[in-house]
């Protein structure tokens, strides 16, 4: 059996994963250690409690006074009821750990996903006692035994994500972080704390982190299967640290949960790679897991060349007579489907906050939209549309139509937020409405492809009567409810995440979406940066990347700006309708090259042999590796040439350019490293490696 008990102590393997739980009749469960198998776990048993939990009039016990959420009295009065293991529906070995108290009843649920590094944890609490209890804090998963230290064994990683500038991965120090021992009673206070504020789940940070092991080299990586708000802190623990992640809080997201008797709530998910080596091992961890975890769909191995009128081409502003010729250069240059952004609703540019009905202007389509729709069936592309499903205008008619249960609402108002009232998908109402709108675009026009953008960001509702972050929790989790209702429905259906960009860059997300929209960023130069780190948030065949040349580019410019997709998902865009013959065969020359190989991505594991990208970094490279070859981007930023060095996962025997073929390269590979010699920037380049 995969459990060991001795005294005092529950070993718990599965697969390359080894948990060790400390066991107190007098105390909670604690976690003291999460390591790959075979290696040895501190000495020091620096344990926190498996379930850390806070009650309103509750609170702390055995901690000085601070923000850490630990310690709580609720939490110290779990004791130990059952271990038990079970397999879920997939076959992956599942933990439960039940606790109970004078009032409550807890269940962690851990599950090890085969063929992986990685656990995914949640928490339920049961109220069992006879009078209404309210939740203020309830961890999903809590951590300690790192075994770095905290003077220069540990590093901290987190990756700070901003509109146009997504994925910036950022390492500290624990002093950096705030995090020191204090000599002496070894007793802290300080945190080093990441939260994400309102309804975009990754507005200012990715939710995810990595401790690392420096020491050791062993690697923590961690990602919170949330669309909205999250939290998770480090803190101090003698010389080591804790982690606890967690969903909503009162204290940072006025989230409380009340509880009748017999009532339960489960935390939200989060799953955390041990890995043996870096960060850039516990990224290649979560990619497998995310490859098994998501719903599976035919386009992740297809990975279809995805047209859309948006970026650095109309902007928003589509009609019939600019699409025709749009829509045959983009089948000339081989695009397979075809996305009608924002304004195909509206009769004028001015309709930001009129959204909502989601029917066809008569102005822009004087023909009606089928005519558009058909001209791009029978250039044999699949038509997509733009959608934001999760608001109206204020100045559109809908706003007046729907019931008020359909709106986020505060302290009696109904909440305005840059000219859109946000829906709640707990409202029948509004699940049929949206229902009846995805429904009558397919059936009348054979839509294939919907891209649900969402491009406001509010904290919560008290509509209900309960606090604004459990209001925003309940709607995060009824409209995953909706998606999935809709994907039942249509299985085909390929639905794209985009939240002005790269603001929702979850799992909760993109268990469920196809592609993930990675940036707004309009500058192919400023977008080599995000697209090289984007396999760390996603996996890269869901990782959707602006690729737009315009006629006004040099041949190296509008190289680079097709080589930022080659590893991930081709967004195509641009103007190739007023391109001339030249210019349009190096597009085809770049779609048919990705064509070749992305069944290759579909399967690969992601490389940075230069480190993640810094945002102003001159050169950049990414790896996609998958049995014998590896594609490799390498991009030049600088103003002179240049030579790129670039150390290889492993040693390799050949090395040709792939695209773009006809502008200077010269590659002088030895083994393990390859020399990329490359005239003055921008210039970049997608590389071929065999063994």
């Amino acid at each position: 059996m995969p459990i060991d008990s001795v005294p005092g102590r529950l070993r718990w393997t599965s697969g390359d994963v080894e948990l060790e739980l400390l066991i107190d009749e007098a105390a909670p469960v604690k976690v003291c250690s999460l390591r790959p198998t075979g290696v040895q776990p501190p000495t020091e048993d620096l344990a926190v409690n498996l379930v850390e939990l806070n009650l309103s009039g509750h609170g702390r016990i055995h901690e000085p006074p601070g923000t850490r959420h630990r310690t709580y009295a609720a939490a110290d009065g779990l004791r130990l009821v059952e271990v038990s293991e079970q397999a879920d529906a997939s076959g992956n070995e599942v933990l439960l750990v039940r606790q109970a108290s004078a009032d409550l009843e807890t269940v962690s649920r851990i599950e090890s996903w085969a063929g992986t590094s990685v656990l995914r944890a949640t928490t339920e609490v049961i109220n069992r006692g006879v009078g209404e209890l309210t939740l203020t804090y309830l961890s999903s998963l809590a951590l300690a035994g790192f075994g770095g230290g905290l003077r220069t064994g540990t590093r901290i990683h987190q990756a700070r994500n901003s509109w146009c500038a997504e994925l910036r991965w950022q390492v500290l120090s624990p002093e950096q972080a705030g995090l020191v021992s204090i000599l002496g009673s070894g007793i802290s206070k300080d945190r080093f704390a990441a939260t994400s504020l309102g309804s975009w789940s990754s507005a200012e940070l990715l939710p995810m982190g990595a401790v690392e092991n420096v020491s050791d080299e062993l690697t923590w990586t961690w990602q919170i299967e949330h669309q909205g708000a999250w939290h998770w802190e480090l803190g101090g623990l003698k010389e080591d640290l804790y982690l606890q992640v967690s969903g909503p809080t009162d204290g940072e997201h006025q989230w409380r949960q009340r509880l009748a008797p017999g009532e339960s709530f489960t935390t939200v998910p989060v799953a955390v790679a041990v890995t043996r080596g870096g960060l850039d091992d516990g990224l290649r961890a979560l990619t497998s897991y995310r490859r098994l975890m998501r719903r599976q769909q035919a386009d992740h191995s297809n990975l279809p060349v995805i047209f859309n009128d948006y970026m650095n081409c109309l902007w928003g502003d589509p009609s019939a007579a600019k699409l025709t010729p749009l829509i045959k250069a983009a089948a000339e240059v081989g695009a397979e489907y075809f996305v009608i952004d924002a304004g195909w609703y509206a009769d004028d540019s001015g309709w930001w906050d009129t959204v909502g009905a989601w029917e066809p202007s008569q102005v822009r389509f004087p023909d009606g939209l089928g005519k558009t729709i058909q001209e791009i069936h029978d250039a044999g592309l699949v038509p997509g549309l733009w959608l934001e499903p999760e608001v109206v205008g204020v100045r559109s008619e809908i706003a007046e139509q729907l019931p008020p249960d359909a709106f986020f609402w505060r302290d009696g108002r109904r909440i305005a937020e840059t000219g859109r009232y946000h829906l709640d998908f707990r409202s029948a109402a509004v699940r049929e409405r949206m229902d009846t709108v995805v429904d009558g675009l397919i059936e009348q026009f054979g839509i294939g492809y919907f891209k649900l953008d969402y491009n406001i960001n509010l904290p919560g509702t008290d509509a209900l009567g309960e606090a604004p972050g459990a209001g925003l929790l309940g709607h995060n989790r009824a409209y995953l409810s909706w998606l999935d209702d809709v994907l039942d429905r249509h299985p085909a259906l390929v639905l794209e995440s985009c939240a002005s960009g790269g603001m929702r860059a979850d799992y909760a997300m993109l268990a469920r979406m196809t592609l993930h929209s990675t940036s707004d960023q309009v500058d192919l130069l400023a977008y080599a940066p995000i697209a090289a780190a984007a396999p760390s948030a996603v996996t890269p065949e869901q990782g959707a990347v602006w690729a737009y040349p315009r006629p006004v580019h040099t041949p190296e410019e509008a190289s680079f700006a097709l080589v930022n997709a080659l590893l991930g998902r081709i967004h195509l865009s641009g103007r190739p309708d007023e391109m001339n013959t030249e210019q349009l065969t190096r597009v085809a020359a770049a779609v048919s090259t990705y064509k070749e190989h992305r069944s290759l991505i579909a399967r690969a594991e992601p490389h940075w042999p230069l480190g993640l990208p810094g945002w102003y970094d001159e050169q950049l490279a990414l790896a996609l590796v998958a049995d014998d070859t590896a594609l490799l981007a390498v991009w030049h930023r600088g103003d002179g040439p240049t030579t790129v060095d670039v150390p290889l996962p492993g040693a390799w025997r050949a090395a040709d350019v792939l695209f773009p073929a006809d502008l200077p390269t010269t590659l002088d590979l030895a083994g393990s490293r390859l020399g990329v010699s490359l005239p003055a920037g921008p210039a970049a380049r997608l590389i071929r490696l065999q063994r």
